[in-house]
């Protein structure tokens, strides 16, 4: 197999396409395997041709997954649905037909493809042997995509509506083979399939943490309290960090205790890169909650480049001083709509990159308002204590406390805020990027922060129904496992078909393809009706290489 970039006539697209050269007698002749997708200019054409070579190395090495026993009428169905259309007609009497089971196939035919590619399917220790443990693990995954909810529930959802019947206590003995050997095997398969769609090396990584709490009180080695950032203070955590790459694809992830504090984790994930994945040329773009002075000197002795947002406000006054005067500023864009502005500013070596945005001046001026609105509100009330108040951060900004219990607003400290409106810092090493690049790659930190907010509110990695460090590091592996298939996914149709579909809407989508199985009374026959498709399910079939049909078929 081979990849053809193919032009059309009178059209600037070009198609890329998976090609096979066969014999037919004394002729070769060639035939399309796959229609990979369809490119408007070069970019998009060696995105297209990166991710054809690695359909091929996939199909060359992978085998087509099963989905369900071969005594179970819903994997006789699923067989019957992919064999090649019968042109003959079904002879059926309609008042015979008795719905038997209906069946969600979407999920598992179309993640399931993207499960197998990304060599899920061969983490487990000793995985030929253990042939329950690969199946129960396969089918938990796809439950996650498919409806996110605690191992109970899940095993309930996979039976009432996927027609899989599974033993709980089978996924949780799966989940005690999911070790630390196990889990860099996971890492490492997402690591490789991400490097395997980009034919560049990887060099820019957006790092983050966020906090997963637990409906528990108590603490142990994992699970202790912390910082939280979902504002669950007395309740025990732990820290994820995450890495990914410009495109959103994952390229590993930590577990950390929950008393950690998230600066710290850096370190690790450096020598994790350097020496897991072998890659050292890399830049680290994280938040400013990496910024302090030990993150930083690392970075530099290690010769690492990074690009890190800056605390503006805990620089020294002089430094301040030259942020907030207006001169020296350069306009970077400028439209109707918007007009951003920068200084760059040389500090201990390094560069500072400070940023104006009107709109966002706008918004932290309306945010600040609506602040102080709520703020009056219950001074208004006049029964609110001032610990209360202090202990809040949003308006400890704005007050002056008088006495025990004098409380009012401290009109300084307002007109202060007012002008860091729209002001924002980026720390960088880098003295090659232009400034329009540093800006560029800090911005896309919102890769990671979309990749949080996937796994904690589409994929419901939090709350923790698990208690025993092992039991919870294999939860996170499984989130981690389905958040990375969700991820391939949708990269591929934002290539292949230029489709930005939120993980949700392809949720949606694939649930909503199903099977109905029915019986005919009188001969006993079953026959299978698949539910009506939708221009976006067929897109995201032909995106992993399968085909959709709405044709009715005997089940034999």
């Amino acid at each position: 197999m081979f990849v053809r970039v193919k032009d059309s006539p009178n059209s600037p697209k070009k198609a890329v396409q998976i090609v096979q050269t066969y014999r037919e007698g004394n002729k070769v002749k060639q035939r399309i395997v796959r229609h990979v997708g369809t490119a408007l200019n070069q970019d998009e054409v060696n995105r297209l041709q990166e991710l054809a070579y690695y359909i091929i190395a996939q199909m060359e090495h992978q085998q087509q997954p099963r989905l369900f026993s071969p005594e179970d009428m819903a994997q006789m169905a699923i067989e019957a649905r992919n064999k090649p259309e019968d042109e003959k007609p079904l002879p059926v009497d309609l008042k015979q037909l008795r719905e038997k089971q209906r069946i969600v196939l979407g999920i598992h035919e179309v993640y399931g493809q993207i499960y197998n590619e990304l060599g899920f399917g061969k983490v487990l220790n000793n995985y030929s042997r253990k042939v329950a443990a690969v199946k129960n693990l396969f089918h938990i995954v796809m439950g996650r995509l498919a409806n996110p909810a605690s191992k109970m529930a899940t095993v309930k959802d996979l039976e009432q509506h996927f027609g899989i019947k599974l033993s709980l206590a089978s996924v949780y003995r799966m989940m005690d083979e999911i070790d630390d050997k196990v889990i860099d095997k996971i890492q490492d398969k997402a690591y490789k399939a991400t490097q395997g769609l980009l034919s560049e090396p990887i060099r820019v990584a957006f790092y983050d943490c966020t906090t997963l709490y637990f409906e528990s009180f108590i603490e142990d080695e994992l699970k202790q309290k912390g910082y939280s950032k979902d504002l669950k203070f007395n309740q025990s955590q732990v820290l994820l960090a995450l890495l990914v790459t410009e495109s959103g694809l994952p390229l590993g992830y930590q577990v950390y205790e929950g008393s950690k504090y998230e600066g710290h984790t850096l370190k690790n994930a450096i020598e994790r890169i350097q020496h897991q994945y072998n890659v050292s040329d890399i830049t680290f773009v994280a938040d400013s909650a990496m910024f302090n002075k030990d993150n930083l000197n690392l970075l530099n002795q290690l010769n690492k480049k990074y690009i890190v947002g800056a605390r503006l406000k805990n620089m020294s006054q002089n430094i301040q001083k030259q942020i907030l005067d207006k001169e020296g500023y350069t306009i970077l864009k400028h439209d109707q709509d918007n007009e951003i502005s920068y200084k760059e500013l040389l500090v201990n070596g390094q560069r500072l990159i400070i940023t104006y945005n009107l709109k966002n001046a706008i918004k932290d001026s309306h945010d600040r308002r609506e602040y102080i609105e709520k703020l009056m509100q219950k001074l208004k009330v006049g029964t609110v204590k001032a610990t209360d108040l202090i202990k809040n951060f949003g308006y400890k900004k704005f007050i002056r406390i008088e006495g025990e219990n004098s409380i009012s607003l401290d009109e300084e400290k307002i007109a202060q805020e007012e002008l860091w409106d729209g002001i924002r810092g980026i720390m960088t090493n880098d003295m090659q990027l232009s400034v329009g690049q540093i800006i560029e790659q800090y911005h896309g930190l919102w890769q990671v922060e979309e990749s949080f907010r996937i796994s904690k509110h589409d994929l419901k990695v939090r709350p923790v129904y698990h208690w025993t460090p092992q039991r919870i590091k294999a939860h996170i592996a499984i989130c981690f496992m389905a958040f990375t298939c969700a991820r391939h996914l949708s990269y591929r149709l934002r290539i292949q078909k230029e489709l930005n579909m939120s993980i949700e809407k392809i949720r949606q989508t694939l649930v909503n393809i199903q099977l109905s199985i029915l019986k005919d009374l009188k001969t006993g026959k079953h026959y299978g009706v698949p539910s009506a498709i939708s221009q976006e399910a067929k897109k995201i079939y032909h995106a992993v290489g399968k085909k959709l049909s709405d044709v009715p078929f005997e089940i034999t």
